[in-house]
């Protein structure tokens, strides 16, 4: 990744007419008019002291990047340094009850029966077709399972789930739901110096250190008792603290200080729009973009959350069409690819050297670290193999592309 203060400042330069505005931006990814009244995170007023340039995004006002930096400055902070996200917009869930691993197991793809006290896991909610209806990750917090559902989703997991508990509940089954997200909000700090910078607002830092990816522990940050869990959207190494909602404010103001006072080396605020270069740099799919309903998890690349003995065993919504899958294929596959020229942007088309549309791209951005475009699509299995040559219409001239593995950066 490009880290020269002086190869960064050329880069801006030279991708002036590539990189979007942040007007286009916004209007590309975000929503820009809207009539609903949006929902503002704990930390909307922080925002706007820092610069924050506030756009709508699944129902929340965000911001898309902030005053001074921008969203190619950001994204270089975080692969080299640590940047600091509001993600209370999220959904934070707790499941109590002797059942609930049982109850959740119907309903995602995952193994939480094998989680270790304080271990956590990726996984998907699946429909009754096998399709995606999120993604989630699920913690085993001892006395009950953490979740942490998106943001656009929200309503319909919580029903989803809710649905789904009423008829366990019904059937004798002890189980029941709390939204933690109305007592504790959620940042995320990401970046390679996340740990060492962190670890001096905690009074047992050592303990970061001997914290495993994908864990979870309760310590104090500043002071005041957080859930602290390391993960992350970004494809670095990083953090997201579950902040009682009275304390965040100030708690996240204290963070941001040491990228006030030492810019090159401390935490700084990011958006939208670098946390969105980063997650795609990193591989890592968008509901909504990259998988939705009617995906399931092996056309999306994601055979990899079921464990052997959810396969032998099954018994999650959707089983039978996914383990289908799992021995027959699909005539569908998740594929990165990387274009010449402009970035290829969602619902391009992608075709093959007949002129035969093959498949759409679902995301594309241009990447800070290997100054060319990338995205991700579906295309039809035969196209799915690395290095296979493919063709993207961007705003209706063809350029040339290739398939490629993912992650395009090293994390």
């Amino acid at each position: 990744c490009i880290r020269n203060k002086m190869i960064l400042s050329n880069l801006a330069r030279r991708t002036l007419l590539t990189r979007p505005s942040v007007a286009r931006l916004a209007k590309r990814t975000y929503a820009t008019e809207t009539t609903e009244t949006l929902k503002r995170t704990p930390l909307y007023t922080l925002h706007n002291e820092i610069g924050g340039k506030l756009v709508p995004f699944a129902g929340w006002e965000m911001p898309v990047q902030y005053q001074g930096d921008g969203v190619l400055a950001e994204h270089m902070h975080c692969r080299s340094v640590s940047s600091l996200f509001d993600v209370s917009h999220m959904v934070q869930l707790k499941l109590y009850g002797k059942d609930r691993v049982k109850c959740m197991e119907a309903l995602v793809v995952g193994d939480l029966k094998g989680l270790q006290d304080g271990q956590s896991r990726l996984s998907v909610f699946t429909n009754e077709k096998g399709g995606i209806i999120d993604d989630t990750v699920i913690t085993n917090a001892g006395d009950h399972l953490y979740i942490v559902v998106n943001a656009g989703c929200a309503e319909k997991d919580i029903a989803h789930i809710n649905n789904h508990l009423s008829s366990a509940k019904s059937n004798g089954l002890d189980v029941y739901l709390e939204n933690f997200s109305e007592i504790n909000s959620l940042i995320a700090v990401q970046g390679p110096q996340t740990e060492k910078i962190l670890k001096k607002f905690i009074k047992q830092g050592e303990v970061l250190q001997n914290m495993p990816f994908m864990s979870q522990r309760q310590l104090e940050v500043n002071g005041v008792p957080c859930i602290v869990s390391r993960c992350g959207y970004t494809g670095e190494d990083g953090f997201e603290i579950s902040i009682p909602t009275p304390f965040v404010y100030d708690v996240t103001r204290a963070l941001l200080e040491t990228g006030v006072s030492d810019p090159k080396h401390g935490i700084r605020a990011a958006g939208l729009g670098a946390r969105d270069s980063l997650r795609l740099e990193a591989g890592l799919c968008l509901y909504g973009h990259d998988m939705d309903e009617n995906i399931t998890p092996i056309e999306g690349g994601l055979a990899w959350l079921i464990s052997k003995r959810r396969r032998d065993e099954g018994g999650f919504l959707g089983s039978d069409v996914i383990l289908k899958q799992l021995k027959e294929g699909v005539t569908k596959k998740r594929v990165g690819f990387v274009v010449k020229g402009a970035p290829a942007r969602e619902e391009a088309p992608i075709i093959n050297d007949k002129g035969e549309q093959i498949g759409k791209v679902t995301s594309g951005t241009f990447s800070p670290c290997l100054r060319q475009g990338i995205g991700m699509g579906y295309v039809e299995t035969a196209y799915s193999k690395s290095n296979t040559p493919i063709t993207i219409k961007v705003r209706g001239r063809d350029q040339e592309a290739v398939v490629s593995k993912t992650p395009f950066v090293p994390t």
